[in-house]
C-alpha cells in the first residue's frame, strides 16, 4: 500500500476515532444504529492492545469473541442469553449514545437470522461485524475526500499531487500519473472510490 495513502488513512483514522467516542452528538436520525453500535462496542472494549507478533491468530479471534461475549453481556440486561431492541436501546442511552427505538429494532432485525425479534450470541457478533466493515467504509471515505479533486468524485493526478504537497511529499504530476496507473482498473487516469477502495483493502 503506498505510504501517501497510509498516511492519509492514519489522518482519517485518527480524526474519525477522536470524534467517535463522544456519543451524544449524534443524532438518531442521520447516524446508522451500526455506527453507535460501533462506538458502543469500543466503548465497552479494553483500551490496552497486545502486540499482534506476539499472538496467535487462534488468540486473537479467542480475545475477540471475549470482549464481544463482554458486550453482548452488557446489553443482555435480563440475562435471558439474549438481546431485545429495548434492551439494545437502553443499554446505547445509559452509555451516554443516542438510538430510536426504531432503529435499535432496525439494527436487530437486520441481523435476526431465526426471526424471534431477538438476538442471541452468534446473530450480535453478525451485528458487530457488519457495524465494524460500515466504520471502515467511512474511514475509506474520509481518506478518499481528502485526495478527491472537489465534487469530482475521483482522484486526479492533480488532486493526488496537491495532496502530497500538503503532506510534504512534492512530486510531479508525471510522479502522480504512474501512481495512479498502478490502480486505475479501467484506465480513465484516475482513481474512483470503488477503486480506492480495492487498493486499500
Amino acid at each position: 500500500m503506498p505510504g501517501f495513502i497510509m498516511k492519509a488513512k492514519h489522518d482519517a483514522a485518527s480524526s474519525s476515532s477522536s470524534s467517535s467516542i463522544v456519543m451524544d452528538d449524534q443524532k438518531p436520525s442521520s447516524t446508522s444504529p451500526k455506527s453507535v453500535l460501533g462506538r458502543l462496542r469500543r466503548k465497552l472494549s479494553p483500551r490496552k492492545r497486545e502486540n499482534p507478533s506476539l499472538s496467535t491468530d487462534s488468540e486473537a479471534i479467542s480475545k475477540h469473541c471475549s470482549e464481544l461475549q463482554r458486550v453482548f453481556d452488557y446489553f443482555d440486561e435480563d440475562g435471558d442469553g439474549k438481546i431485545s431492541p429495548a434492551e439494545l436501546e437502553s443499554c446505547v442511552r445509559t452509555t451516554g449514545g443516542k438510538l430510536s427505538m426504531d432503529d435499535a429494532e432496525a439494527a436487530v432485525s437486520s441481523s435476526d437470522l431465526n426471526g424471534d425479534g431477538l438476538l442471541d450470541f452468534e446473530e450480535f457478533q453478525k451485528l458487530m461485524e457488519a457495524s465494524r466493515d460500515e466504520e471502515k467504509n467511512e474511514e475509506l471515505r474520509l481518506a478518499f475526500g481528502m485526495y478527491e479533486m472537489e465534487g469530482s468524485g475521483c482522484i486526479t493526478p492533480t488532486s493526488l499531487k496537491r495532496m502530497l504537497s500538503r503532506l510534504g511529499d512534492s512530486k510531479s504530476i508525471e510522479d502522480c500519473k504512474a501512481m495512479i496507473r498502478k490502480f486505475d482498473l479501467n484506465g480513465d487516469g484516475v482513481l474512483s472510490f470503488e477503486e480506492f477502495s480495492c487498493m486499500m483493502r
